[in-house]
């Protein structure tokens, strides 16, 4: 009996999972890489460490993640989950350990033990490795799969396509000539640029738990901020870029962003807060006396813009500039303009539209044996690990079934 011949395009997380389960004794594997390195962004990933998932084993919560494929992945993450993403690793000698804000890590906190975990495997499974391999074209003639590089073709009975995000439709056109449906790629997880900000004199600063609104929206997260060089970023400024992606795009990165400082903190105990201190403390400097766990120099920062003297006593603040802090401190407006991604770990929504997708298999509704897989894929996942997660749950289904009769 001859063996299937499988392709698998892109050698990223997504791929190489997808390849590796592929692989058996009745397949013979091929795993198609456009540049000279693998597992690229799995290097890169977390500073180097690669966050290899998040500890949300629910799937409802771990799905909740998503700004884009939330539904499907629920049904995706019901066959490979975040446990078995970690019995995977660990079985193989790569234990993980789970950080304060969920995101888990190799305990070696190096990538590379996540990328000699899977070249070990791919070689032991005989998957081969082709490099500097960039699809140009793929043609079906009598149900088998024909991909060129322009110098070379090789032919397959099954394909899998791994080969991540775009950052331009051009990038999908021979998916799109097979007949798939391309949403159109726009960023996700970006910072947010403020070039008029006075703001930005504070880089550096960092505050545990900001809540941030984009104006005359709904769309708010909170989690860490960090100010920046160029305007503010941190956690949640980027897991709200990720829900705000379209919108943010629609309205050209232009827009009033509002910051609560401490997300803990409704605007009523803020006034009650501030009262309280000022009973108990008449004779303190205002800006001297930074409170709800705010950094000094932003404390200042806040006070200053509020117009309130350097050395203007608690006891002798006015109802006006009383109000100006309770502002600053729970709606501080900073106008957003131009956002900057990171271009090593860019990550974009859009890409396959999962309605031609089976979320039970990867294979595509509209070509029989031709399989998707990670970020080619309309989904995305916010910070901390979920991008990861997704490329091994649907990297692990298309391979799982590729070698399934037609």
């Amino acid at each position: 009996m001859n063996k299937l011949k499988i392709g698998v395009i892109g050698a990223g997380a997504a791929g190489y999972f997808a390849a590796i389960h592929a692989a058996g004794s009745q397949t013979e594997v091929f795993l198609l890489e456009k540049t000279s390195k693998t597992l690229a962004k799995v290097k890169i990933s977390g500073g180097g460490r690669c966050n290899v998932t998040h500890n949300a084993l629910e799937v409802s919560k771990l799905s909740k993640n998503y700004p884009r494929g939330e539904k499907f992945l629920k049904k995706v993450f019901r066959h490979f989950s975040v446990k078995d993403t970690i019995d995977w690793f660990e079985s193989r000698g790569v234990k993980l350990k789970v950080e304060s804000d969920g995101r888990m890590f190799p305990v070696s906190d190096s990538s590379q033990s996540i990328i000699d975990a899977l070249e070990k495997e791919a070689e032991k499974l005989k998957v081969a490795v082709l490099k500097s391999f960039n699809v140009h074209k793929i043609s079906i003639s009598k149900g088998m799969f024909e991909v060129s590089d322009g110098k070379r073709e090789l032919i397959f009975d099954r394909l899998i396509i791994c080969s991540g995000g775009n950052p331009k439709k051009e990038g999908f056109n021979y998916i799109q000539q097979l007949g798939h449906a391309i949403v159109p790629p726009i960023p996700s997880l970006f910072t947010f640029n403020t070039p008029q900000e006075p703001l930005r004199k504070l880089m550096g600063i960092s505050v545990p738990n900001a809540h941030v609104r984009l104006e005359s929206t709904k769309l708010s997260y909170e989690g860490p901020l960090l100010i920046t060089h160029w305007g503010v970023s941190g956690p949640a400024v980027l897991k709200l870029s990720a829900f705000g992606a379209q919108w943010l795009y629609e309205h050209e990165y232009q827009t009033n962003a509002h910051i609560r400082w401490n997300a803990s903190h409704s605007e009523s105990d803020i006034e009650k807060h501030l009262i309280n201190f000022k009973i108990q403390h008449p004779k303190k400097k205002i800006s001297k006396n930074p409170l709800f766990d705010l950094p000094s120099r932003l404390w200042e920062h806040l006070t200053q813009t509020a117009e309130i003297e350097e050395n203007l006593l608690w006891q002798d603040i006015s109802k006006k500039y009383f109000n100006r802090l309770v502002q600053n401190l729970f709606c501080y407006i900073v106008a957003v303009k131009g956002k900057t991604t990171f271009k090593e770990e860019f990550v974009t929504a859009g890409g396959v539209d999962i309605s031609e997708v089976n979320p039970e298999t990867m294979e595509s509704r509209i070509i029989k044996g031709l399989f998707f897989a990670g970020e080619v894929l309309n989904i995305d996942g916010i910070t901390g690990g979920f991008n990861f997660q997704a490329a091994w749950s649907t990297g692990y289904l298309a391979g799982s079934n590729v070698n399934h009769p037609k």
